[in-house]
């Protein structure tokens, strides 16, 4: 895509990058509202069955979902036009999400400046190793990459390490308005929790809460692994690397059913949300539809991301990410290759 095309698409898609205030405000009770009720109704569903209660806490975990949306629309600015209204959301959302908002803002900043770029990996993003780096790791090297991408352990333990140790600690060097709003997030969260246990007792809490928490960790994880680990997602060294095409070749568009999509805050159009990060989440349909060129996006499903989970390297050669499996095999032939070369003689033998 040329330079001129990609001004074209920026400008396209740039009327979308407005916040409509009557709209966020229904979002907000149409996310919120729902959640504090259905939290309320697995918490007296525990009279009749744990089970029942069960179902709740997972329909509350897809609210929670929701409620990210608004809390990361916020970290843009984009939810209201009002800057501090967008704080202050963001900040309520962020108790609930149990997340940092100013620290949050600044790492998804960083991470929308440098998506897909090789040179610029390690801030808000998934951990992804290049082939050659693998090749050339250690052994704990590669043990501890392994074992990061093992899905158990990045979606079983991530929302855990997330939730209790990455959010609640401030970052080396953050500047007092981000220390302070971290502290505030987590006073909150512990005045919540403490009064909650104190009026149900601490097992009704954790039978509800936990899995709410596991379930929508685990979730808002695979939605942000899926969208940027596709098979021919574009990763590109600093030299090379372009914003456009890091949000439209870099980003997918996942598309989920209606009610999925709904759930998630139409997160799914991700290419567009990186292309125009102002544009709110309730605009990202209408600007896909009606912008042409972003149809070009690669597109998944709910059934063919689940492909995705085997994806582990990036391979620079075939720009396209590989298994372990699909490693090794590179490995044995490039063993082999070797090995032939050095029994072929020489011009100087013959």
């Amino acid at each position: 895509m040329s330079k001129q095309k990609q001004a074209q698409l920026r400008k396209s898609v740039a009327p979308y990058a407005s916040s409509n205030t009557k709209l966020s405000i229904i979002q907000l009770i149409n996310s919120i509202v729902p959640f504090f009720l259905l939290w309320f109704f697995a918490y007296q569903s525990l009279a009749v069955s744990v089970w029942l209660s069960l179902v709740f806490s997972i329909v509350a975990a897809g609210f929670v979902v929701r409620i990210f949306i608004i809390f990361h629309d916020c970290t843009h600015m984009s939810f209201f036009k009002n800057s501090k209204a967008n704080r202050i959301v963001g900040t309520i959302t962020g108790i609930i999400t149990h997340f940092a908002f100013e620290k949050w803002k600044r790492n998804h900043a960083i991470h929308h400046a440098t998506s897909s770029n090789l040179d610029k990996r390690g801030t808000g993003d998934v951990w992804v190793m290049t082939v050659d780096e693998y090749a050339e790791a250690s052994f704990w090297g590669r043990l501890a990459y392994r074992l990061y991408r093992n899905p158990l352990v990045l979606f079983g333990l991530g929302p855990i390490y997330l939730f209790l140790i990455e959010n609640r600690i401030n970052r080396k060097g953050a500047k007092r308005k981000e220390r302070l709003n971290t502290y505030l997030i987590n006073i909150s969260i512990i005045a919540t929790y403490a009064l909650l246990i104190w009026t149900i007792g601490w097992q009704a809490f954790l039978i509800i809460q936990l899995p709410i928490l596991m379930i929508a960790g685990s979730a808002g994880i695979w939605l942000f692994y899926v969208q940027h680990q596709f098979e021919d997602s574009y990763f590109e060294n600093e030299d090379e690397w372009d914003y456009v095409k890091a949000a439209v070749d870099g980003s997918s568009y996942y598309k989920l059913p209606k009610v999925l999509e709904w759930i998630t805050g139409s997160i799914g159009y991700h290419h567009v949300h990186h292309l125009a990060p102002r544009v709110p989440n309730y605009n990202l349909e209408k600007a896909h539809e009606l912008t042409p060129p972003l149809h070009q996006a690669t597109t998944i499903t709910l059934a063919s991301s689940l492909v995705s989970i085997r994806f582990r390297l990036y391979d620079q050669a075939s720009r396209s990410f590989i298994s372990f499996k699909e490693f090794k095999a590179l490995e044995r032939q490039k063993r082999t290759t070797v090995r032939m070369k050095a029994s072929r003689p020489s011009f100087q033998e013959k």
